[in-house]
């Protein structure tokens, strides 16, 4: 689907623009002032109708549905469409006291307990029929009213894993299917261990107290297996029952644990998703939020962070996106309120579109009075009264609206490819190198693994293109020839790829020897498709490119300064390693004795700062065919991971010289080749750089010529289409 053709309208703005709308809430409700107000505001969009089940059925079989008619034809009288949402993650209590047998179980017989949301069974076949049933009411009744332009079907799903009798059943029916017996189990798995042979399919223990890794990935495997048939089952259904011109999509939480996006979202017409992140110092630039903290969950810290946010929904079908639900104000709960400095609400949705976002809508028009979200705040506050928040989001509505069109078919460009893996984080959930307190696996390695490369490359002003494995590997269904890879992406950075097969190897060996420059990190080419180590040094397969390999890693109780042999960057090179380092040995594999002294090729350049790890090589690089492979034997701290982005990329694709610090420069690239750049400033400070091409200023409306100054206030931000 284009970006476009997600529209109603053909008129409408390439950037829709609105909010969550649930008048349904409201202890004092004022539908016409709402959408006098929103249609003032420049929105066109609002989302409707998702959580309340009760509301559409609140008893067995008894519907009342025409309650949300008056929203919905006085949107459509304001010009403002609407996303229909099918309530089925928010159960009626009706159905929960009726039915017992469709709870869900966190634990194997441990039922979750009714209050919040989610908390079913979604497989169960009571369920599913309850749920078809709404859906078809919902849909049948409003598709042919003309606010209606697509339907959500569900809500951030993938919430959890669950044990259910019958979920357990279906995943060991699974198995018999993909490996035929319990000896091909046994041997693939290498249930030896433990004294886990299986005699019989009957002997497979339940996943609660599991510490066999196949095991585990095989499970998480299925779990997300099931999330995306849900989701495709209804979309299936709604596509069904809709008018012609509506699409289907779902809001997707990209941080759920029973989420495997990429599968889910070609389930879907377009990708919809959450976008929450930290507001004030935070969206400073570079983050002042140091990399030890670690990955962020639902609500992400840094320009960087969003960016990253952004550039994942993305990549999910390598398409446009929507956002369904980002920052009105603070979230949450009050523990977690902000206040955002002004412009920054602005900064971030442009930010978003910058990335390929075709719909900015904000969780939510009113702030609640009442639930589990009371102090979650809407572009109205409890009052009720229009405040800073609707003033701000009415002037970025007004940008919209001149500067939006310019995006219209535009992809976002690149510096620097960085292939992304769920399957990968699956296994390093239990298979990871880093610890957690209490001497664990950290279940978030592979996000802490391949982040501070990411985190690098947009603060240094590089752009960053995820690449999905199932669009790229060959064993994961990728269509592209190692030529195509290496002229598509020249510069590919694969980190945390733990689970790989042997096409896979033999593909990303071939990308670099078709002239790709390939930059493996931490982790990487470990394991089979099973979680099973190869039996090769590591990279497996890959050392021999890199004239480089290891054997021995090292937890890194505190960071390890790097030493510079030979890295050519503009800046001064410094950094370290943090949490875990891998010891490169230059040079062919050898037999126990230390490390190899001959180069074969291979270019050390940097070692870490230490009387044992220094005697090993911390980064190599060796040249390949008509490319190259470089490895990093380690996570690079904030400094070491923007010498490294540097040094891949020395010119950016978006024409600017080095720009200061807190400036940042996001491109997209037109249908007719013209570039459009979004520049921000993500500080206090006032600044000036200088045109290095003639500009449109799309907000400003004037004409600016090579060398002229442009000027940014605090928390500021420009779209210059070039001319």
């Amino acid at each position: 689907m284009t970006d476009t053709e997600f529209t109603q309208d053909p008129g409408a703005r390439p950037i829709r623009f609105g909010a969550a709308y649930y008048l349904e809430y409201q202890r004092r409700p004022d539908l016409a002032e709402d959408l006098r107000l929103m249609a003032a505001a420049g929105f066109d969009v609002i989302r409707v109708g998702e959580s309340v089940w009760s509301t559409w059925e609140p008893e067995d079989g008894r519907f009342e549905t025409d309650w949300l008619e008056p929203v919905l034809d006085a949107a459509h009288a304001h010009g403002i469409g609407a996303i229909l949402g099918t309530p089925t993650y928010a159960l009626p209590m009706w159905l929960a006291r009726r039915h017992p047998e469709v709870a869900g179980e966190s634990a194997t017989g441990q039922r979750i307990g009714w209050g919040g949301r989610q908390e079913m069974d979604f497989t169960h076949p009571t369920y599913r029929w309850y749920a078809e049933r709404i859906i078809r009411v919902v849909v049948e009744r409003y598709r042919d009213h003309p606010a209606i332009i697509g339907y959500q079907v569900d809500n951030e799903p993938g919430l959890r894993l669950l044990h259910n009798e019958g979920i357990f059943q279906r995943f060991v029916d699974s198995l018999r299917t993909r490996y035929g017996d319990v000896e091909t189990l046994n041997r693939e798995w290498g249930l030896t261990y433990w004294s886990h042979r299986l005699s019989t399919w009957a002997d497979l223990w339940r996943p609660d107290g599991n510490q066999q890794p196949q095991y585990d990935l095989a499970w998480r495997r299925f779990q997300a297996d099931l999330v995306t048939e849900f989701i495709g089952w209804q979309a299936d259904l709604v596509r069904d029952l809709r008018r012609d011109g509506q699409f289907v999509t779902t809001c997707v939480s990209m941080e759920q644990s029973a989420v495997e996006d990429v599968d889910l979202g070609a389930q879907l017409d377009i990708l919809s998703g959450n976008a929450y992140y930290d507001m004030g110092d935070s969206l400073t630039n570079p983050s002042p939020v140091p990399a030890a903290r670690g990955p962020m969950g639902w609500i992400v810290r840094g320009p960087w962070a969003v960016t990253h946010l952004a550039d994942l929904m993305w990549s999910s079908r390598q398409a446009p996106f929507l956002v369904t639900e980002t920052n009105a104000g603070s979230i949450g709960n009050s523990a977690t309120a902000m206040s955002p400095y002004p412009g920054q609400w602005r900064q971030a949705a442009w930010l978003l579109v910058s990335r390929g976002a075709r719909m900015v809508s904000y969780w939510h028009w009113n702030t609640l009075p009442y639930g589990a979200e009371t102090h979650w705040v809407g572009v109205l506050p409890h009052s009720g009264r229009p405040g800073g928040v609707y003033a701000e989001l009415a002037s970025l509505g007004a940008d919209l609206t001149k500067a939006g069109a310019a995006f219209a078919g535009a992809e976002p460009e690149f510096d620097i490819a960085v292939l992304w893996d769920c399957d990968s984080k699956f296994a390093l959930t239990t298979q990871g190198p880093l610890g957690a307190p209490g001497g664990t696996v950290d279940p978030d390695s592979y996000r802490r693994i391949v982040q501070p490369f990411c985190r690098g490359i947009t603060e240094t002003g590089r752009q960053q293109r995820l690449v999905r494995a199932q669009h790229l590997l060959p064993s994961r269904g990728g269509t592209l020839s190692p030529q195509e890879a290496a002229a598509a992406y020249p510069v590919l950075l694969v980190a945390g790829l733990y689970l790989t097969a042997p096409d896979d190897l033999t593909f990303l060996e071939a990308y670099a020897a078709a002239g790709g420059h390939l930059v493996l990190g931490p982790r990487t080419a470990y394991a089979d498709r099973e979680g099973r180590p190869w039996a090769d040094p590591a990279p497996a397969h890959l050392h021999r490119a890199a004239h480089a390999w290891y054997a021995e890693s090292a937890t890194l109780a505190c960071p390890v300064a790097v030493v510079a042999q030979d890295f050519s960057v503009a800046n001064d090179f410094c950094g370290a390693m943090t949490d875990y380092a891998e010891l490169l040995v230059v040079g062919p594999p050898t037999a126990p004795g230390g490390p190899s002294t001959t180069t074969e090729g291979a270019q050390v350049l940097a070692r870490l700062d230490h009387p044992h790890y220094g005697t090993f090589a911390a980064m190599t690089t060796a040249p390949h065919g008509a490319g190259r492979v470089t490895l990093v034997g380690g996570i690079p701290d904030e400094d070491l991971a923007r010498s490294l982005a540097r040094w891949l990329a020395p010119h950016r694709i978006s024409g600017w010289p080095e720009l200061p610090p807190a400036v940042t420069d996001m491109t997209s690239r037109t249908p007719d080749g013209r570039q459009v750049h979004v520049l921000h400033n993500w500080s206090w400070t006032p600044t000036t750089v200088s045109a290095t091409t003639p500009f449109d200023d799309l907000l400003g409306g004037m004409a600016i010529a090579p060398g002229d100054p442009i000027r940014l206030g605090p928390w500021d931000v420009r779209v210059l289409l070039a001319g």
